[in-house]
């Protein structure tokens, strides 16, 4: 994976400052030059001050695994409200929750941030904690009943991390979904 060029990292920043500005003006409310130039100063200054790391990309997008990324996550996104939902009316119920750390098996950030978006927008699963050295996603699930629920979460988290490189990912991240992350030797 290679860092992107100076000109590429100066459109970044480009691209980024002219986001946070229309954002500044979009929680204004109103489009004025006083409004354009305080979103620029604010810009400038979160950009200075609190600089992103530059996110490599090695992969390529794949237009079928996106299809399955998609329809994937639609339908688990679907069930898991009426699970939800369901457990919410349920008289008397009282659900149980656990918190289980899931070590993915690609560790680039690109991997790690997508793989706990995608676990976020899902309802029952929520990021508690991230091991970014160790590739270690904490996750809260909800409505456990015992350890054959927490190797399903596991395994269901691993599959949005499969499907996420499996759109992305390069043929080095690809080879790397046949090992298991908890034994895989330290690169």
């Amino acid at each position: 994976m290679t860092a992107p060029s100076r000109s590429g990292r100066w459109r970044d920043q480009a691209t980024a400052l002219g986001w946070l500005i229309a954002a500044w003006n979009l929680f204004w409310g109103e489009l004025s030059w006083g409004n354009l130039a305080g979103g620029a100063l604010a810009g400038v200054a979160v950009l200075v001050f609190f600089p992103l790391p530059p996110v490599t990309f090695a992969g390529r997008l794949r237009p079928r695994g996106l299809l399955v990324l998609v329809v994937t996550f639609v339908v688990e996104l679907v069930s898991a409200s009426l699970r939800v939902a369901a457990i919410a009316v349920r008289p008397g119920y009282r659900p149980r929750g656990a918190i289980i750390g899931v070590r993915l098996r690609v560790r680039s950030d690109l991997n790690l941030a997508l793989t706990a978006e995608l676990l976020s927008l899902v309802p029952g699963t929520l990021i508690v904690d991230v091991d970014r050295a160790e590739g270690v996603l904490y996750v809260h699930v909800f409505d456990v009943h015992g350890t054959r629920d927490l190797t399903d979460s596991r395994d269901r988290i691993l599959a949005v991390e499969e499907r996420i490189v499996r759109t992305v990912g390069s043929d080095a991240e690809l080879r790397l979904l046949t090992t298991d992350p908890d034994r895989r030797p330290e690169t």
